[in-house]
Formats: C-alpha cells, sequence, structure tokens
C-alpha cells in the first residue's frame, strides 16, 4: 500500500523562512514565470500539499533585462479599467516591459498561481526589482537558476 506524503506545520514554518534568488536577464518572461510559480507553490518539493504554503519566497533581479520571443512585443496588447467612464486603457507589451518590468513579471507569476486567499499569500513571497540591488540581505537568500 503506498502512503501519501503531507506537508505538517513544521514542513511550513520551515519553508517561511528560505529564499531564492534568479537573475531574470536573458531569461524568456513565460519560462521564469513557470519556474517561479512553481517555487512559490512549492510543487517543486516532495511534500508538496496544495492546500498549505511549503513553497519558498523568491526575489526577481535585473527584471528589466527580461527576454521576449516572436514578435510579441509589438503585438500582445494589456488592457485595463480605470474605473473611470471612457476610461479603458491599452499598452503593448513592449511599452508595458519598458515602463513597469517588475509590473510584468508579477503579472505573469500571478496569473500561475491560484486564485484563492493562499494563492494571495503567495504573491506576497515575490519581490521583483528591476536592478541588480535588493533589500533583502538579511533573508540570507540562495542564488538560483531556473
Amino acid at each position: 500500500m503506498t502512503k501519501t506524503t503531507l506537508a505538517t506545520v513544521s514542513d511550513r514554518s520551515s519553508a517561511m523562512g528560505q529564499w531564492r534568488i534568479v537573475d531574470a536577464s536573458g531569461l524568456t518572461l513565460g519560462r521564469l514565470a513557470t519556474a517561479v510559480a512553481t517555487v512559490l507553490m512549492g510543487k517543486h518539493k516532495p511534500n508538496y500539499t496544495r492546500h498549505m504554503l511549503v513553497g519558498e519566497g523568491v526575489i526577481v533581479i535585473n527584471a528589466s533585462k527580461v527576454q521576449l520571443t516572436g514578435n510579441k512585443r509589438n503585438t500582445r496588447i494589456y488592457t485595463w479599467y480605470t474605473g473611470f467612464p471612457g476610461g479603458l486603457r491599452e499598452a503593448t507589451l513592449g511599452e508595458y516591459l519598458a515602463s513597469a518590468p517588475e509590473e510584468l513579471i508579477k503579472l505573469a507569476v500571478r496569473r500561475m498561481l491560484p486564485k484563492s486567499r493562499l494563492g494571495r499569500v503567495m504573491i506576497s513571497r515575490l519581490k521583483v526589482y528591476r536592478g541588480a540591488e535588493h533589500p533583502h540581505q538579511a533573508q540570507q537568500p540562495v542564488s538560483w537558476k531556473p
């Protein structure tokens, strides 16, 4: 008979203290986002339990140097509504990447996480920075290459 391995409270508390840092320069946006989402959820661990937070925190640096493939930079359009009459706004992926690369990576990762309270906690453990500097040395992040 096989035994299902479930995470315990001690597994959860040990995961909360672990952080990984990834350099986004030269990486493709979608492939980076899937790898980061996997680590945030904890799916890379053998004791993955979908209703518990067993994933680690992730720090992404050099977000402005992320790569895009194909012609998505000019053809993919992001739309949002400001809440005011006539407030529908549009921007191409290239414009979005130039103005707010941190938000673009967070948006890509957030859409791959669960749409629940747990997913909101997971996305709060993602820190994205445009350049190579970050204020998280106290967390002692481990370098990681997706």
